[in-house]
């Protein structure tokens, strides 16, 4: 078993007080390829915003051995970024190297040839002085990802990064995922689509509302796991108080 990278222990997050996701006890560990399935409404952006540290637990822990907010790259879903702000894909690619330079530095010119060379290993350096408002959904994602390769971080957190997107842009941007998991990066993405979780993502964390499944995909994804969670999810009431966990018998 790898070195546990995040802990969770009793973890309860949510807003107002009220939980999203509760009573999650999980360690993943250094270099795993984690897929985040449930249904919709689980509370898999809410777990990942958790780890990222935007949101504080209403209860329980989360401990990151080791790596610090600016070693975690995060990619929110498409609908939750301003695609209206003038920026050239080239520049938003270069955001990338916020960590080693800081806001306001000048990127030298080797420097901007990382840019490029990872503009170019997703498809885009012909696109680098346009507007990212005149990009397809495709492509904006392909630069969302050229910009992660930058970061060059540990522990890289993906929210639906497939959704509304070609097959092909889906095959690439899988491969780099998959070159990630070599690297021993560790990777957690929430998904919807089943059978690519099967094919390409060694462990699963299923969950709705609080952990329903989790180890290797083949043992979490199965027909009565996916039924239960679907289940727990429809149940699970919206203006529940945080609740607090029966001690097991002795």
């Amino acid at each position: 078993m790898t070195k546990p990278l995040i802990t969770m222990r009793d973890l309860t997050l949510g807003y107002d007080r009220h939980p999203a996701v509760h009573h999650v006890d999980v360690e993943i560990g250094c270099g795993d390829l984690v897929a985040l399935v449930g249904p919709n409404g689980a509370g898999k952006s809410t777990l990942l915003k958790g780890i990222m540290g935007e949101i504080k637990p209403l209860g329980g822990k989360i401990e990151l051995d080791g790596i610090a907010r600016r070693d975690i790259a995060y990619l929110p879903q498409q609908i939750d970024i301003d695609r209206s702000f003038p920026v050239t894909v080239f520049d938003c690619a270069a955001m990338g190297l916020w960590r080693e330079i800081g806001i306001w530095r000048s990127i030298d010119a080797s420097r901007k040839r990382r840019v490029a060379d990872a503009l170019a290993a997703l498809g885009l350096i012909d696109f680098a002085g346009r507007q990212i408002g005149s990009l397809s959904g495709g492509q904006f994602q392909r630069l969302l990802f050229a910009r992660l390769l930058l970061q060059d971080a540990r522990l890289i957190l993906l929210d639906e990064p497939f959704r509304a997107i070609d097959v092909g842009t889906v095959a690439d941007l899988t491969k780099l995922i998959e070159r990630w998991h070599k690297e021993g990066r560790t990777v957690i993405a929430a998904l919807h689509d089943i059978e690519q979780v099967r094919a390409h993502f060694p462990t699963t964390l299923l969950l709705a509302r609080e952990v329903v499944a989790f180890g290797p995909t083949r043992a979490v994804m199965t027909h009565a796991n996916l039924s239960r969670a679907g289940k727990v999810s429809a149940a699970f009431d919206e203006e529940a108080e945080v609740c607090e966990r029966t001690p097991e018998p002795a």
